[in-house]
């Protein structure tokens, strides 16, 4: 059952309609990806959605009892107060007395004087008269769910902490529809599959716009796609949308080449003379004014973008040799005993927590940071191109143009001259568009520039801090083909996890305590080498734990509690019980995975919804209740 409903949506903004004609339904329980190139107007249509954008035509029928939340791409600058007053504001106008009660309760637990006492019974008093008990309850709820102290300070918090707060914003108003827009962005790995994991067990509807293909992977059961002002839906997963999408695009490029071909023909004839203007050749006229009309009106789709790498002198065998490398920051280990060898063309990803030192590390590795102990040898004739995620080397007062060129009329690329325009028209900078100063563009724009500048510079090292953000999924594509196909070095910083799978031939993880570890292949590779080890380590400490036991009761046989009958029954059955119940937890997110499951009958999706909460609350309380007796 459709929760909303867009027809025919219209929306421009003085140039050529960046919706036209938009028409989208959403069922809930629906789980929508929203894929296009970057300025094709994917945040416009949350807006539209969301009300913040009134479209130009069209309507939007939408119940008045569907409640719909968004979460912003960017982290506001200007929300101050705790955890609580940022997750209650979501509720809108009862928002000021739940803040109001909350820091009342407070000031009584500090202060017993008869003013704070007043000022609490006040506030319960209006919170009674505005029924808000139950609005209270829900913000208590959803901190507890995020695992969020409602006391903290907002501005304190990191940025992947800010975002959870933000979502449990979101999910206060218990929203049908849920929008988000790149949720994933300057987000660690560790912050992306905890909101994975919350976003899977949210029951409401979802669209969502993301450039990470692995988080798509895991959540859409549906893709639509915006291209040139219209919205073409993919009922499958993204894969399947892949080559479905080519099919499609094959079949137009045939029909254009055949309109083109007619077309052609037409006007070939026309010129041919007096005859085309008789009588009885009027309607083949009228025909070919349609068709000049229709060819005008036609978007062609966006180019691609056409990067190469200006290749630099070869560097020595050996990049770097680290031995032994420490750093620490106020009196905090951030790399702890760390060796390793770069060769020539290896291509290192580095992956870890939000402020764990990755930066650190690159700086460390490329010589502009001084270890405290250990050794760094760096190898001979290092050019190198950094791609900074804080763009700090762009000046936001000058052009584009200016940016790039520093003075120059023609950049070099392989021994090929081209106008600095010419080049940047190769990162789908128009001219008009190069003209702009670099304040004025967006996230996916700095983002090409940046691009831009590091490729046009010769160089046999890439260092790239989080390259991926703000980028559309065609163009990272294309990206993530020429750093494969990179006969350097490169130095990867990155949270994309199929992008790190597909380019790096290593990975240097950040654990705790300053541990670095190194492991061959991509992130995935060190999932399972990761599971290995720890499955390796577990079953020493088992046989280690065994030991004891067994050394313990034969030392101090009669001195451990003897157990009840009905406990040690109980004992005894409870671990082929909690595989039963992981077996059934397993098999119900197999369900719930499958790309059809959300095409079902509302019943039967919350019938399996509902069962798996209650499989899940059982597996619990069997695990405390095993604890409990082990003990």
């Amino acid at each position: 059952m459709a929760i909303i409903r867009l027809r025919n949506i219209n929306v421009s903004f003085g140039g050529p309609a960046i919706l036209e004609q938009i028409s989208l339904s959403i069922d809930a329980g629906e789980r929508v990806s929203l894929l296009g190139r970057n300025g094709t107007g994917k945040s416009t249509l949350l807006k539209v959605i969301s009300g913040l954008v009134k479209p130009d035509s069209g309507e939007i029928d939408v119940n008045k009892s569907v409640k719909i939340a968004s979460l912003e791409q960017e982290v506001p600058y200007d929300l101050e107060g705790s955890i609580f007053d940022v997750v209650a504001s979501g509720l809108g106008s009862k928002a000021e007395l739940l803040k109001a009660y909350h820091h009342a309760t407070h000031r009584v637990a500090e202060d017993y004087s008869e003013q704070a006492f007043a000022e609490l019974e006040r506030v319960q008093h209006e919170i009674e008269v505005a029924d808000a008990w139950g609005l209270n309850q829900q913000v208590e709820a959803v901190l507890s769910k995020m695992k969020l102290d409602g006391d903290a300070d907002f501005t304190q918090l990191s940025g992947g902490m800010r975002r959870r707060v933000l979502l449990a914003k979101a999910l206060v108003i218990q929203p049908d529809l849920l929008l988000l827009d790149e949720p994933t962005n300057h987000l660690d790995l560790e912050a992306i599959q905890w909101l994975e994991d919350q976003l899977l067990s949210y029951k409401g509807a979802l669209l969502f716009i993301t450039h990470d293909r692995a988080f798509m992977r895991k959540l859409s059961t549906r893709i639509v796609e915006l291209d040139r002002g219209k919205l073409v839906s993919y009922p499958c997963d993204y894969s399947t949308y892949l080559t479905r999408r080519e099919e499609l695009l094959h079949a137009e490029e045939q029909a254009n080449n055949l309109f083109d071909k007619k077309l052609a023909q037409e006007e070939v004839w026309i010129r041919q003379g007096i005859k085309a203007r008789r009588t009885r050749n009027e309607g083949r006229v009228r025909a070919l004014e349609s068709m000049r009309n229709e060819r005008a009106d036609r978007r062609n789709k966006v180019g691609k973008v056409d990067m190469n790498i200006v290749r630099g002198e070869q560097s020595g065998k050996v990049v770097v040799e680290v031995e032994d490398v420490s750093f620490e920051y106020e009196g905090r280990s951030i790399i702890k005993n760390f060796s390793t060898t770069i060769l020539r063309g290896d291509k290192v990803g580095i992956i870890g927590p939000n402020g764990a030192g990755k930066t650190t590390l690159l700086k460390i590795l490329l010589g502009q940071l001084q270890p405290q102990s250990g050794k760094v040898s760096l190898g001979t004739k290092q050019a190198i191109a950094y791609f900074d995620q804080m763009r700090d080397q762009l000046d936001e007062e000058s052009s584009v143009l200016d940016n790039l060129s520093e003075g120059r009329e023609f950049i070099e690329i392989n021994g090929a001259r081209k106008h600095v325009i010419g080049y940047l028209q190769d990162f789908l900078f128009a001219p008009e568009r190069a003209r702009s100063p670099v304040k004025a563009l967006s996230g996916g724009e700095r983002n090409r520039l940046l691009l831009a500048r590091l490729f046009s510079k010769p160089a046999n090292i890439l260092v790239m801090d989080e390259p991926t953000n703000d980028l559309d999924v065609e163009t990272l594509e294309l990206l993530e083909e020429l750093v494969f196909n990179y006969t350097g070095t490169i130095l990867l910083v990155s949270h994309d996890r199929e992008f790190v799978n597909n380019v790096v031939s290593n990975t240097l993880v950040f654990g705790e305590d300053g541990k670095v570890s190194e492991f061959v292949g991509g992130y995935d590779d060190w999932l399972r080498q990761r599971s290995n080890d720890a499955e390796s380590d577990k079953a020493k400490a088992v046989g280690s734990q065994t030991n004891k036991i067994v050394n313990k009761d034969t030392k101090d046989k009669g001195q451990k509690k003897k157990l009840s009958y009905n406990d040690q029954r109980d004992l005894d059955e409870l671990p082929v019980k909690i595989e039963e119940l992981e077996s059934e937890q397993k098999r119900l997110h197999a369900i719930m995975a499958d790309a059809k499951f959300f095409q079902q009958d509302k019943d039967k999706i919350l019938e399996v919804q509902d069962s798996l909460k209650e499989t899940e609350q059982e597996l619990a309380t069997c695990y405390q209740r095993w604890e409990e007796l082990e003990e």
